[in-house]
């Protein structure tokens, strides 16, 4: 069948462009949906950053910075990255190897590594070995280069240690204090400076010492090959990688140098694949959905008119010609339109995803015509299909049958709708058991789909909810004067058209209602842990981490009962979910002291076991994750250290509040050696006066310090109500173009009611009415597929029901009335203006 516009198609789009008008807003939105996460996905897929620190290094070899799981598909095995919390390094000895190949002039190990300036005034500094200066840019303008035992400092670094060429500096790094003589002073070249991200500058070592007081021994961040005049990169780095084979390491040129200095890289694809791929996929699916009922609704409100045609002759197929012809006309110029704010939608999405930290200021949001045209194409196979199926009844009776539906709406649902719904319903039922049964991602996972099948079942069960809900609400207004009666009678007597209006607000305040209290649920049960959790009477803290002695001298201050040193991080553990198995980062705690002391100072609620057997090769973990990873008492929990080195500790307690406090807890001797920093984050005292305790840091008490650790969920809080917004949003718009295009529709309609008497304002109440109907019937439709959701979801993940804050649902439920209200009153107003009867 050709789609080519004829005259019909271009006829009814031109006279009759208010019919159109609602179809071209909500394929114009779909749209803009689809481009802008469109654009996000394929920013993930080809982000990179350019090299800084190695920008003089044509050939970097490195380990690689993701632990890779492999799993059973229906395609085979298939192998998946997941980006290490810390630095995977390699071993030092590499560079002699890489150093001999044809076209390098040299390999350097390079080091870097975190130094406080110890009891002196060096404050914190940022460590290399002296070699890097190689491809760094670095030169001395002062002494000599450093030999075991001495530093070389920047000018800004000596001025504020009060120290110059021949004076020793104290200083401390993973090795302990000690002291260092200043052998020189040096001008930190371009490679330095991009990532020295300490006020007190960088302090540069010996390479023979670097890797022992960076607390890794014999490993290097990266290998650095320099080229040789004249020698061509391709074919050094081929060499450098056939002379490293076997090692581990990786060889990289071009932006791939770039990932081993900006680990944040990763996270930041992942953040942008999230939002894109993942979140993208949903929103597309409610785009689509959306933008289908529209198209649906502004062909079926043309009943009457198809039903005319086949009277005077035209046949099915050039009814069916005339709707695809249609979308054809509107369908492009929509998507294109769509388009331009998707852009600019992507842009403001991503340059916020950049101020928050989840996206390195580096990378570059990618545009192409990819996601473009995809936007474009998604909209016309939408209004297409839509159109088709909407249109096929009326090209297909007989033309006196026709004329009667389109005077009387027909009152028996479709037999095929009716079963696709109900088995809808029942498969939303299933997941909802199988999430209240599972737990942890399992739960999340199943959850996803009962809110999708819900909303499946409340479109294709739409004109039977719509008249139940009629039926129901109805019962009130018929209470009330003859506009509420009247606007009863309406509803229950034109169900498809209320079913129209009610589905995009269910769908609204379905999504909007899961993902903002899926947030504030789990922030709540977060909040209680944290604050319950924390059970000192002070907590230092220290924003490049505290002293190496820091809970030594807090115990020795008077008064001080328990005194014990955190070092926060995370480990990558295996879990199960959806038949697979993905590693799951977990936030992590290494304690410096007893479990005894412990006790003390953070109230873990332990379930099973005791912390007094925390200790090397043993770990304590949260109830959760014991139960996503099918891990008890005695068991072994294998995991990934933050460097990615296997280990699996045995599992000697059990607790219940890993979800406000780190999940894993283990001995801080058992992560040396695997995490950049050696220096505690938190500090917790019980007993004493926070006076002594500010020489180590910033001195707050639990309440305080739990305010802070909840500021610092504030990125996954913007994250699930920006994309609440997005959805809520478009889907609020969707409702409201409905509305508008129902009342527009019913023209004929409340012009006749003022024939026969009613006044201007009875018809505005009973419309009113009506809209609060709507809205009503949505909220209740939404909050109730919301709950079946959250409730199992958050069972599985919290142990708990979900925490709805009382004055945010009555936002949402408000902002979703006055939507229906306004959507419903403006036209009319603008429709009865002028008439009398």
């Amino acid at each position: 069948m050709s789609v080519k516009p004829n005259g019909l198609a271009r006829a009814a789009v031109r006279f009759k462009p208010a019919s159109f008008a609602g179809t071209f807003v909500a394929l114009m939105m779909s749209a803009l949906v689809v481009a802008a996460c469109g654009v996000l996905l394929e920013t993930s897929i080809r982000a990179s950053v350019p090299a800084e620190r190695y920008a003089n290094a044509p050939v970097v070899a490195a380990a690689d910075q993701s632990a890779r799981v492999v799993a059973d598909t229906v395609d085979g095995p298939e192998e998946t990255a997941y980006p290490l919390p810390d630095t995977a390094r390699v071993d030092a000895g590499l560079a002699a190897k890489a150093a001999g190949v044809p076209g390098a002039a040299t390999a350097v190990p390079d080091f870097t590594f975190p130094v406080h300036g110890g009891d002196g005034p060096a404050g914190a500094l940022t460590g290399h070995g002296w070699g890097s200066h190689a491809f760094t840019g670095t030169a001395l303008t002062k002494g000599a280069a450093p030999h075991p035992g001495e530093v070389v400092l920047t000018a800004d670094a000596a001025r504020i240690a009060q120290a110059g060429v021949g004076d020793t500096v104290a200083l401390e790094t993973a090795d302990g204090p000690a002291g260092f003589r200043v052998s020189g002073l040096a001008e930190a070249g371009a490679g330095d400076t991009a990532d020295e991200g300490a006020d007190g500058g960088t302090a540069w070592f010996a390479d023979a010492e670097a890797p022992v007081l960076a607390g890794h021994p014999g490993k290097a961040d990266a290998i650095a090959v320099m080229a040789k005049e004249g020698a061509d990169t391709d074919a050094l780095a081929a060499a450098v990688e056939k002379a490293l084979a076997g090692s581990g390491a990786r060889t990289l040129t071009g932006d791939d140098r770039g990932e081993v200095e900006d680990h944040g890289l990763a996270y930041g694809k992942e953040t942008l694949f999230a939002v894109g791929g993942s979140f993208g996929g949903i929103a597309t699916l409610v785009a689509v959905f959306t933008a289908a009922g529209t198209v649906a609704l502004s062909v079926g409100q043309r009943t009457r008119e198809f039903a005319l045609l086949r009277a005077v002759g035209a046949t099915p197929r050039q009814i069916r010609r005339a709707v695809a012809a249609e979308a054809l006309l509107v369908a492009p110029l929509a998507g294109l339109l769509g388009c331009l704010p998707g852009i600019g939608l992507a842009h403001w999405w991503f340059g916020q995803m950049q101020d928050r930290g989840a996206v390195p200021e580096a990378v570059e949001l990618h545009v192409s015509g990819f996601p473009l045209l995809a936007a474009v194409g998604v909209g016309l196979l939408t209004a297409l299909g839509a159109g088709w199926a909407a249109g096929r009844r009326p090209a297909k009776i007989k033309p006196g049958q026709a004329l009667a539906e389109a005077s009387v709406e027909r009152l028996r649902p479709g037999v095929v709708r009716t079963v696709l719904g109900l088995a809808a319903v029942g498969g939303g039922s299933a997941l909802a058991g199988v999430a209240a049964s599972a737990a942890g991602s399992d739960a999340a996972n199943a959850s996803l789909g009962v809110v999708m099948l819900f909303m499946l079942a409340v479109a294709l069960l739409g004109p039977i909810l719509a008249r139940l809900c009629a039926g129901l609400f109805g019962l009130l207004l018929r209470g009330g004067d003859a506009s509420a009666s009247l606007a009863a009678a309406n509803s229950r007597t034109n169900a498809r058209r209320l079913a129209s209006a009610i589905t995009p607000i269910v769908l609204a305040m379905a999504f909007a209602s899961t993902l903002v209290f899926m947030h504030t649920s789990e922030s709540h049960v977060a909040s209680e842990q944290l604050r319950d959790g924390i059970t000192a009477d002070h907590v230092v803290t220290a924003p490049a981490g505290l002293p190496a002695d820091a809970a030594d001298r807090a115990a020795r201050a008077p008064g001080v009962d328990a005194a014990v040193s955190l070092l926060d991080t995370q480990v990558l553990v295996p879990v199960r979910g959806g038949g697979e198995t993905s590693l799951q980062g977990t936030a992590t705690q290494g304690v410096s002291g007893s479990g005894a002391q412990l006790a003390k100072v953070q109230d873990l609620d332990v379930r099973e076991g005791g912390l007094d057997r925390v200790g090397p090769g043993r770990i304590a973990i949260d109830k959760t994750l014991a139960t996503a990873t099918d891990v008890g008492l005695g068991d072994k929990l294998p995991l990934y250290l933050p460097d990615g080195t296997k280990a699996d500790p045995e599992v000697v307690a059990v607790y219940g509040r890993g979800l406000g406090l780190p999940a894993v807890t283990m001995d801080r001797a058992a992560l040396d050696g695997h995490v950049t920093s050696p220096f505690a984050d938190t500090l917790l005292v019980s007993g004493g006066e926070a006076g002594p305790l500010r020489a180590l840091g910033e001195v707050t008490d639990a309440s305080g310090y739990a305010l802070a650790q909840n500021v610092d969920r504030e990125f996954g809080a913007w994250a699930n109500y920006m994309m609440a917004g997005v959805l809520g949003g478009f889907a609020a718009v969707a409702a409201v173009n409905t509305l508008v295009m129902t009342v527009l529709d019913r023209r004929r309609e409340l012009h006749t009611l003022r024939l026969v008497g009613s006044t201007r304002r009875q018809v505005l109440r009973m419309l009113g009415w009506e809209s609060l109907l709507v809205s009503a019937a949505g909220v209740a439709l939404g909050t109730a597929i919301a709950m079946i959701t959250l409730t199992p979801m958050m069972r599985g993940l919290t142990g708990e029901f979900p925490h709805v804050p009382p004055l945010l649902y009555a936002a949402f439920a408000a902002t979703a009335a006055v939507l229906g209200l306004a959507s419903v009153t403006l036209p009319a107003h603008r429709t009865l203006r002028g008439r009398r009867p």
